[in-house]
């Protein structure tokens, strides 16, 4: 894990700042993100028929990003940060399927900071990754402000 100053975040754009553990998606997680969502389409859930027509079931797209906060707080740890929120997205794309029982992992570059509201607006790139493919599940720039 990296670590920098809440004063030094600046310093880290343009750079790949680091990689996060693997993360097995289970059919239990998927199961439970359709459960919160309200999302049942059967290429998530319905396992005997997605894999009859599919090949396997596939997570949600949208749990794929869901899983950024938690692969990016073992990537980087500012210090002096009194609090950070999510400020939103610029651009989010799903460019592979994560089938059930494969494992993702995040990348992260810091595309740029910039004084934002009291704080630091900090957007980064984050592209998750599925074991032993090529094409990654998504590429999706986050934005957050920090506060000091």
């Amino acid at each position: 894990m990296k670590e920098v100053a809440y004063a030094d975040v600046a310093s880290l754009v343009g750079q790949e700042i680091g990689v996060s553990d693997w993360v097995e998606i289970s059919q239990e997680r998927v199961n439970q993100f359709a459960e919160a969502t309200g999302d049942h389409q059967w290429i998530h859930v319905d396992v005997e028929r997605a894999t009859r027509e599919i090949g396997g079931p596939i997570a949600h797209g949208f749990l794929t990003l869901s899983l950024i906060p938690m692969l990016g707080d073992g990537i980087l740890r500012v210090t002096g940060v009194t609090r950070g929120i999510n400020y939103g997205c610029d651009k989010v794309r799903f460019t592979g399927m994560v089938r059930v029982g494969k494992k993702v992992r995040m990348r992260q570059k810091v595309l740029s900071v910039e004084p934002k509201s009291g704080g630091l607006q900090m957007k980064n790139e984050c592209t998750i990754e599925i074991e032993g493919e090529e094409r990654p599940a998504c590429v999706a720039e986050t934005i957050a402000i920090l506060y000091g």
